[in-house]
């Protein structure tokens, strides 16, 4: 590394230590705006980003998603935001994309989720971790680079979206789909002690289980549909059992897993439930064809469905039967050989910054970074935040991020820009 590259490393660094306040009372201003998705009302948040970057000289498109697409989706509002920050003809065009979209905070908490309070060097607030913590990250990287290292050629695009709990087709989805980017590479929202390359698919479907109501007194007279829904879930968990054996060949994704995360159904405790209705998700790793996972899922609760009519001697109209409607299908992420120049830079400036290289592994998470993947821009996942989801309290309580690991990774994240720009 020549002396006049370091130096130029060295003064990004120092610029990020005397904007850090101003990058702190940024990042608060955004979590101070909710983002619930559920019900997911999201364009507030966008205006609100673009006013605020509108302050440092940024001028952000705003590509409102037509409301009738958004509602038969089952979301209010989603206006995506991108930044085109061009530098020069020549060189490369490097998107950098968060999503503010967030799960509803929960219980349990003992930080207002929308306060952005700062107790012993820790932010807490719902998105502090994931991800408007990494708004800040790629702006001020952005703003760093611009200030300090004034790149001649190529350019930067910060993609801000609001589709990502849904599955991103309405964040990054719809920007791609409709032609309005085409970065060379890109980096999205994650965590500081690992860049991501690879990450599981999901399946999430929803199972509507339809028996007969009647009266407790006389169940007899029904069918119980709750009792179905129990054989349906016991079919299914089983095969929990059976996925272990499934493993990854990915560093960091281990095997499949299925979980139902809503059961609702029932009208009275005195009356046996004519309809019941469950919601599952199903992970699946990278090494999986996600049509035979539908199929296999399918045939389970199929067989569980028949043994259950079969003892219970339920035929004709008394028959159970299910409905079984699929929500969300997210492909999994993998790898494009395109992609080295990404993981290089970060690892060499996060070893230089953090003291350690991060290491360059799969997740179990799913993002909307496969869209780009898909589309082949080669894209990473990384940005600021501690070594694990259970460590940030994401989509829990008390959800928080480490100041100190928002400093380093901005300064990582600038740095590689430097490179990338080269």
């Amino acid at each position: 590394m020549n002396h006049d590259r370091q130096a130029l490393y060295t003064a990004l660094d120092a610029w990020v230590d005397q904007h850090f306040d101003e990058q702190v009372q940024f990042l608060q201003a955004l979590v101070q705006v909710p983002t619930d998705t559920p019900p997911g009302n999201n364009a507030p948040h966008a205006e609100r980003t673009a006013a605020l970057i509108k302050e440092f000289g940024f001028d952000a498109e705003k590509h409102a998603v037509p409301e009738a697409e958004v509602r038969d989706y089952g979301m209010e509002s989603i206006t995506n935001l991108i930044v085109r920050r061009p530098y020069g003809h020549g060189g490369r065009t490097v998107a950098l994309n968060a999503h503010g979209d967030v799960v509803p905070p929960g219980e349990g908490w003992t930080h207002d989720p929308y306060g952005a309070e700062i107790v012993d060097g820790k932010m807490y607030g719902r998105a502090t971790a994931v991800s408007k913590s990494d708004f800040s990250t790629f702006t001020f990287a952005v703003r760093a680079l611009e200030a300090v290292a004034k790149p001649s050629k190529g350019a930067v695009e910060l993609h801000f979206t609001y589709d990502e709990e849904f599955g991103g087709l309405l964040g990054p989805g719809w920007l791609l789909k409709n032609k309005l980017t085409q970065p060379d590479l890109m980096i999205a929202a994650g965590f500081s002690y690992e860049v991501v390359t690879a990450h599981n698919g999901c399946l999430q479907m929803e199972v509507t289980v339809h028996g007969k109501m009647a009266h407790a007194a006389v169940p007899h007279t029904g069918v119980d549909a709750l009792q179905a829904a129990v054989a349906i879930m016991n079919g299914l968990f089983a095969e929990n059992t059976k996925y272990r054996q499934v493993t990854s060949k990915v560093p960091g994704i281990k095997h499949p897993y299925l979980n139902i995360g809503r059961i609702e159904g029932g009208t009275n405790t005195n009356v046996l439930p004519g309809k019941v209705t469950l919601k599952l998700d199903r992970r699946m790793i990278p090494e999986e064809n996600p049509a035979e996972v539908e199929a296999s899922i399918r045939a389970v609760i199929a067989q569980a469905v028949e043994q259950f009519n079969t003892q219970g001697g339920y035929t004709g109209e008394d028959a159970v039967r299910v409905d079984i409607k699929r929500l969300l299908l997210a492909n999994a992420m993998t790898p494009l050989a395109e992609n080295k120049p990404l993981v290089d830079a970060i690892q060499q400036h996060g070893e230089a910054v953090f003291g350690s290289r991060p290491p360059a592994v799969g997740t179990p998470l799913y993002t909307d970074v496969r869209l780009y993947v898909e589309r082949g821009i080669p894209g990473v996942i990384y940005g600021a935040g501690p070594r694990s989801v259970l460590e940030s309290h994401a989509k829990r309580n008390d959800e928080r991020i480490d100041l100190e690991d928002l400093r380093r990774a901005t300064k990582v994240v600038a740095r590689s820009l430097v490179d990338l720009m080269a």
